[in-house]
């Protein structure tokens, strides 16, 4: 029974009706070919339109993947996207580090890098120091950790190794044989305090050799340079006796080793205020030429030629005049050789010049077996930031004499050699077990300690021409009784280039 819609009675189809409807085949297409109309599509549900709003409201998804009902783990859940994947929206962007954040980043990395290079430049300078030539010091005594203590530095006048203008200069080895001390001065070294002073003793003072040495013809009353031609311990020997200062560690050094520290510098800078030479009767013995005053650059071999002239002359407004004061005057100019160096090294020092240094008088020193690469360290790092300005220089007081043995010779001063003597160690020396003599081979006494400072006086039995006086002030050796007294205006003074 059909109703008023067409459809049979009771207002539902049977099952007859079902069957005649067309549907899909097995193709998927309509049965009958007559496509079915298409069925109204309500927004929210499965097939039809995804609302503006999306379908789980408020900032939810704008889509859904696939037909399904909606719920948990059913067949049309929306699926979250991961960043990146297709459609997505990329990789999810990183937190920009804040400009400290980023400053210490880098700082961490300068200092890690710092760290690396630092490890390989130790590495690197003990290696090297490995190299020094070292020996055996029987004479040298014991110093407790953070003691003050003295270190005696030599400068050899051996010509082995010495060619061309070297051997010009001053003599092959087959010319000059054996060694002496060419230069002699302690350091005194406080790590506590971190203070250094130098003290010149010339190489002519008359003293008596100690009788290990009597053997080798070196025995008796001889000038302190030649105890050196048996060593540095008979050297040693020889100071502690006649001087009472005790010696930790010696650190001798070739001409050719001042000559390679120099060049290695990159050289040196001193000031002349007038041209000077070296002239021995018509003789250039050391090789001394400075043709124009003013600060100059000089190297190594100009170095040396300084540091070794012993008949220095100065050319004032035509004339050439004599440095009066011979040996003593020497000891000032390498004294300011030796400040030239330590101002240059101190205000050229990078790892290159290092390596340079290192290399170039690695050969030419040598060291007694206790100055190990852990005390020259220990030194270096408590003295990195000292002023070369700073060091105060002394010069052991001493008359010039006449011997009938041996010439002109430099006879130890008291009561002001034990003066100067106190004030360049802190306290008094030790006793002089074979105190220094005069030209008659008399002994000049050690004065006790209560008459050690009691002013100005002669040396024992002694007479002549007075000397350096040894007052020490900041930077330069003084001559004379004044503290305050400069080197002579005829000598060259450290400059910058």
């Amino acid at each position: 029974m059909a109703d008023g819609y067409g459809n049979g009675g009771g207002g539902r189809a049977g099952a007859a009706d079902l069957q005649d409807q067309p549907g899909p085949g097995e193709d998927g297409q309509p049965r009958g070919g007559v496509a079915a109309p298409p069925k109204p599509l309500i927004p929210g549900l499965p097939g039809g339109p995804v609302s503006p709003r999306g379908p789980t409201g408020p900032g939810g998804p704008s889509r859904r993947e696939g037909p399904g009902p909606i719920g948990p783990g059913a067949p049309g859940t929306p699926v979250p996207r991961r960043p990146g994947g297709p459609g997505g929206p990329g990789p999810r962007p990183r937190r920009r580090r804040s400009r400290g954040e980023r400053i210490l980043r880098w700082a961490l990395l300068v200092v890690a890098i710092l760290l690396v290079l630092v490890a390989a430049g130790y590495g690197y300078v003990r290696y090297r120091w490995g190299q020094v030539k070292s020996q055996a010091c029987a004479t040298c005594t014991a110093v407790g950790s953070g003691q003050p203590f003295n270190v005696l530095l030599v400068g050899s006048d051996s010509r082995a190794g010495n060619t061309g203008q070297a051997a010009q200069n001053f003599g092959s080895a087959s010319q000059v044989g054996g060694q002496r001390s060419d230069t002699i001065k302690i350091l005194h070294v406080d790590p506590s305090s971190g203070s250094a002073s130098l003290l010149s003793i010339p190489r002519d003072t008359y003293v008596q050799m100690p009788s290990q040495l009597s053997g080798q013809g070196l025995g008796g009353d001889q000038k302190i340079n030649t105890a050196f031609n048996d060593g540095a311990d008979a050297l040693i020997q020889t100071i502690q006796d006649s001087l009472g200062i005790p010696i930790a560690h010696f650190v001798e050094v070739d001409f050719q080793g001042l000559t390679n520290a120099v060049n290695t510098l990159g050289g040196i800078y001193l000031n002349f205020p007038y041209p000077v030479r070296d002239n021995d009767n018509g003789n250039n013995n050391s090789g001394l030429v400075i043709t124009h005053t003013g600060c100059q650059k000089l190297n190594g071999s100009q170095t040396l030629a300084l540091a070794r002239s012993r008949f220095y002359q100065y050319d004032e407004y035509g004339y050439w005049h004599y440095d009066p004061t011979s040996d003593l005057g020497r000891i000032e100019r390498q004294n300011i050789v030796i400040q030239a160096i330590a101002s240059r090294a101190h205000s050229t020092y990078n790892p290159l010049t290092l390596n340079a240094f290192l290399g170039g008088v690695v050969h030419d020193v040598t060291v007694d077996k206790g100055m190990s690469f852990g005390t020259m360290f220990s030194l270096a790092t408590t003295y990195h930031a000292f002023s070369p300005s700073s060091l105060k220089s002394y010069t052991l007081p001493t008359v010039t004499q006449s011997s009938a043995r041996s010439g002109s010779v430099q006879v130890v001063s008291q009561p002001q050699a034990q003066q100067v003597l106190t004030q360049f160690l802190g306290s008094a020396p030790g006793t002089a077990t074979t105190p220094p003599v005069n030209a008659y081979g008399n002994a000049v006494q050690q004065p006790s300690s209560s008459s050690g400072s009691s002013g100005a006086g002669a040396a024992s039995g002694t007479s002549g021409s007075s000397s350096s006086s040894g007052s020490g002030t900041s930077g330069s050796t003084t001559s004379g009784a004044a503290p305050s007294s400069t080197a002579p205006p005829y000598d060259p003074t450290v400059c910058s280039g």
